[in-house]
């Protein structure tokens, strides 16, 4: 699976406290350093699905403070939150995610339009998007895995009414705590995620 690496940039790290017990993880460096960007791939759903001739805006997700930045989450001794030090995504990590959706959405080809903004055609439903988790987690023995928690609800745009709500989780092990091992985790685990997400979406627009 191949990850775009676009750019690197020059950021400021604040001063964060190391990991234990992670590797590369703990070196957390408070001096100015190039961070390496990722991105990832979206997977589409089902392409043999009924179609639609409706119009889907998907709005910015919902996410804690922690998670709305370019920085990779990385959570280790249960309310510990820091950052991956050598990484960033290519955007938000909400906006990361709405991509991904609009991305494995529009793949299907079973919708007439599906996009973000506001500016768009009139939508016929708006899809609502809680982001629980999008983040790197330690475990005590040292285990690195990637876990993504979304909850989904579709609305009618017109009258507001609720269509449908779902959650939708995924973990995936990393094979160390390296940059590339973790985005193929993260990779692996919408790989899975996604598809039925997108399915569940075409059938509640």
């Amino acid at each position: 699976m191949a990850y775009a690496i676009p750019n690197r940039r020059i950021v400021m790290l604040g001063a964060l406290s190391s990991l234990s017990g992670c590797g590369a993880l703990g070196a957390l460096n408070t001096a100015s350093k190039p961070l390496d960007t990722y991105d990832l791939n979206a997977a589409a759903g089902s392409k043999a699905g009924p179609s639609s001739a409706g119009k889907l805006l998907i709005a910015r997700p919902e996410a804690s403070a922690a998670l709305a930045t370019d920085r990779i989450m990385v959570r280790a001794e249960g309310a510990k939150i820091t950052y991956l030090p050598d990484a960033r995504w290519a955007d938000e990590a909400p906006l990361v995610l709405q991509a991904l959706l609009v991305r494995s959405i529009a793949a299907t080809g079973r919708i007439s339009y599906v996009g973000t903004r506001e500016g768009g055609p009139v939508p016929d439903t708006a899809l609502l998007v809680r982001m629980d988790a999008f983040e790197v987690v330690i475990e005590g023995d040292g285990r690195v895995r990637a876990v993504v928690d979304i909850a989904l609800t579709t609305l009618d745009d017109r009258t507001q009414r609720v269509i449908g709500s779902r959650s939708f989780a995924q973990t995936s092990a990393a094979a160390d705590d390296a940059p590339n091992a973790i985005l193929a985790a993260f990779q692996a685990a919408l790989d899975s995620l996604l598809p039925p997400a997108t399915d569940w979406v075409l059938e509640n627009v």
